[in-house]
């Protein structure tokens, strides 16, 4: 059974950073595509970054670009969200999710971790 826990949310003021882990488990990911998604309240969930697990190509939505970092680290099952400059704008639960590549839906979501940043 795959499991994805996040962890490394928290509060933080304007102009901070945050790193975010999301170690998985159950299976190899060498196949796989992760990502972050966030979710304000009262707003729909949105993409924040991407990562190929195989190659490490990456992918960021618009708002985050310049300023977050998505990284893996194969040996421990584990990807990351580095976050810098954070913005009262980016206070949300963010997800880890998973899929396989050729899989056109994520397939497995974590429980996520809520981050907040003060202005």
């Amino acid at each position: 059974q795959v499991q994805l826990v996040e962890s490394g949310g928290g509060l933080v003021q304007a102009g901070g950073s945050l790193r975010l882990s999301c170690a998985a488990s159950g299976r190899t990911f060498s196949s796989h595509v992760m990502a972050w998604f966030r979710q304000a309240p009262g707003k729909e969930r949105e993409f924040v970054a991407a990562i190929n697990w195989s190659s490490g190509n990456t992918l960021y939505a618009d708002s985050v670009k310049g300023r977050f970092t998505v990284a893996r680290d194969n040996a421990k099952n584990t990807m990351y969200l580095q976050m810098n400059s954070l913005e009262p704008e980016d206070t949300a639960v963010y997800r880890c999710v998973a899929r396989d590549q050729s899989v056109p839906m994520w397939e497995h979501w974590g429980q996520g971790t809520q981050v907040t940043v003060s202005s």
